[in-house]
């Protein structure tokens, strides 16, 4: 393991923000060790996007391959912060140069009802494992939780990631209900087709099927679902039109599968019999611009065989590091430093928080609106998801380089120093059975292809 410079840097996280920060180090020859918790580096690219995004997918995960295998760069896989490794021991005793923290947003944002965590598989599941399940029960060697996908199912949420949960119910319910016809189908053309047109294909009408639909609940107007977003600085004239794209982009999505939908309704309560969550208690909200007041008098039960919460992603506690209310405690925009040090700073999701790809930094409103429309799959073209991972990487890159002239003013480490840090990134790998190489480890640890 040769020392390519006299500064070493760790990044904890290997996805988009992580790899495209760890290849512009290396290509100032600053060495890095990417310290994953997964067998895999690819985040939420392959446990966020549900599985029919499979071809997008595959390209993603090459492009974070052609980083990661980078001389310079060592992957320490199957190694969590605060699990495996001690944050302050880490940042404080190793001797690295920076510390990049770049883990992304896992931790689902709590259902905001007293009490609903206690009912945590009794009823309620959360959107982050829901999804991961769905990406892998196919796999022989899945050893995770197991969930069913009710038809009625109740989902709190309101964004990109509620429409994939949603979507997921819708598809499983049909696919079940197709079968028990004789009527084979795959998840890919229902996906792809939409529900209403697979059936006719089949000579046969979806109320036909028994599927009532799963329910969306969303505490705003339809019309403020985050589904599309205006440009910077926008007009009022672009934010009505951005309003009257997201009505749109709902409506295109509820023709396509069939869910139900109720806009401004707030979960305050929980139905629980005999130890299991039945349901939800909702108000009715009044929506005074980002502000959703409850409606007294409108109390009413949403009952359901199964509710899934959807209303985003923050970073995982991890012992160790601060946080200031669910988020970790940073500050500076260009490059975010972690508050409490001087060379522990933070990329990508792990910083705003946002749990999915999002749009939010992608200027063009038309490019958006086709790509969030082929993201639900209701756009006319072909399923090119380039722009969701493009606004990620430009503030990877963009936070790279501000590190990477951080890192440069420092003193270099010493050739003891170095070897030491080597000794103990390969007491990691060795640790996790990795052993041959970044491709070796990958091949050795990707499933075979289910899609």
């Amino acid at each position: 393991m040769p020392a390519n410079g006299q500064h070493f840097v760790a990044i904890i996280g290997g996805a988009i923000a992580g790899s495209v920060a760890a290849e512009i180090l290396a290509e100032h020859g600053i060495r890095v060790a990417v310290i994953e918790q997964n067998k895999r580096p690819y985040g939420k690219i392959e446990d966020g996007l549900p599985r029919w995004h499979a071809e997008q997918r595959r390209q993603e995960y090459a492009r974070i391959d052609e980083r990661l295998r980078k001389p310079g760069i060592d992957f320490v896989p199957s190694t969590k912060l605060g699990r495996d490794v001690e944050f302050h021991d880490l940042c404080g005793n190793w001797g690295f140069s920076a510390v990049i923290l770049a883990n992304g947003a896992w931790r689902d944002r709590d259902l905001g009802v007293p009490g609903s965590d206690q009912y945590i598989g009794r009823g309620l599941v959360y959107q982050n494992p829901f999804i991961y399940w769905y990406n892998h029960k196919n796999e022989k060697t899945y050893d995770g939780p197991r969930y069913e996908a009710p038809d009625e199912t109740l989902v709190v949420g309101g964004g990109l990631a509620s429409i994939d949960v949603v979507k997921i119910l819708q598809l499983e319910n049909y696919e079940r209900a197709l079968k028990a016809r004789g009527m084979e189908t795959s998840m890919h053309d229902l996906e792809r087709k939409g529900i209403t047109a697979i059936c006719k294909s089949h000579g046969v009408k979806p109320d036909e099927l028994g599927v009532k639909g799963c329910l969306l609940i969303y505490r705003r107007r339809e019309q403020d679902m985050p589904l599309a977003q205006p440009p910077d600085n926008a007009t009022p004239e672009q934010i009505a039109k951005t309003a009257a794209v997201r009505q749109k982009m709902l409506r295109l999505a509820r023709d396509k599968y069939l869910f139900r939908f109720q806009e401004r309704r707030m979960a305050t309560g929980l139905i629980v019999e005999e130890g299991r969550l039945e349901g939800l208690r909702v108000v009715e909200t009044k929506v005074e611009g980002r502000r959703a007041e409850p409606l007294p008098g409108s109390e009413h039960e949403l009952r359901a065989p199964l509710v899934i919460s959807s209303i985003g992603s923050v970073p995982e506690v991890i012992p160790g590091i601060t946080r200031q209310g669910e988020y970790y405690t940073f500050q500076g925009e260009v490059l975010p430093q972690y508050v409490g040090s001087d060379h522990v700073f933070g990329v990508g999701n792990v910083v705003s928080g946002q749990g999915n790809i999002r749009v939010s930094q992608v200027h063009s409103q038309a490019v958006t609106t086709r790509i969030v429309e082929t993201y639900i799959g209701v756009g006319n073209g072909t399923a090119d998801l380039s722009g969701w991972y493009e606004a990620a990487e430009a503030r990877g890159a963009a936070q790279a380089m501000a590190l990477q002239r951080r890192v440069e003013a420092l003193p270099g480490l010493s050739e003891c120093q170095l070897a030491a840090l080597e000794e103990r990134i390969r007491a990691l790998q060795h640790r996790a059975g990795y052993r041959s190489g970044y491709d070796s480890w990958i091949k050795a640890e990707t499933p075979p292809d289910l899609e």
